[in-house]
C-alpha cells in the first residue's frame, strides 16, 4: 500500500514515519474587562456619571424656574452653559461604555494561538518531478 509520500521518502531517502500534529494547548485568560480592579473602577465611575447626570436635571430644572421668573438673560445664559454640562456628561457616559468594549477589542485582535505550518524545501523543478511521480502513483493505485 503506497502513501501520498512515497516520493518524498525516496527523493529524501527517509523512513515513512507516522506524522503527529503537535498543538499547544492555551490557557484561557481573562479579559482586559473582567479584572476585579478595571470592573470596580468602571462600576463606580458608571454610579458616578449618572449621579451626576441626575443632579444635573434638577439644576437644570432649578435654574429654568429662575430664569422663567427673573426673565433676566443671564439667568438663561447659565441654564444653557448648565444644560451643555448635562449633556457632556451625558456623552462622557456613553465614551465609558465605548472604551469597555474597546479594551475587548484589543484582546480578539491579538492573533491566533496555534499556528501549523508546512513548508516544502527543494526546487520548483524537484517539486514537479515529485507532483509528477505521486500523480503517476495514484493513477495506477485508482486503476
Amino acid at each position: 500500500m503506497s502513501t501520498p509520500f512515497d516520493g518524498l521518502n525516496e527523493a529524501f531517502g527517509a523512513e515513512p514515519s507516522e506524522l503527529q500534529k503537535h498543538v499547544e494547548k492555551v490557557k484561557p485568560t481573562l479579559k482586559k474587562t473582567e479584572t476585579e480592579d478595571v470592573k470596580q473602577d468602571y462600576e463606580t465611575t458608571r454610579a458616578q456619571l449618572h449621579n451626576l447626570v441626575m443632579k444635573g436635571q434638577e439644576a437644570v430644572d432649578g435654574i429654568l424656574d429662575v430664569a422663567r421668573a427673573s426673565d433676566h438673560p443671564r439667568a438663561y445664559e447659565v441654564a444653557g452653559q448648565l444644560i451643555k454640562n448635562v449633556a457632556d456628561t451625558a456623552d462622557k457616559l456613553i465614551d465609558l461604555q465605548k472604551k469597555m468594549k474597546d479594551l475587548d477589542a484589543e484582546e480578539k485582535k491579538s492573533g491566533p494561538s496555534t499556528v501549523n505550518n508546512t513548508m516544502f524545501v527543494g526546487s520548483t523543478a524537484e517539486l514537479q518531478k515529485m507532483l509528477k511521480k505521486q500523480k503517476e502513483i495514484n493513477n495506477t493505485d485508482s486503476n
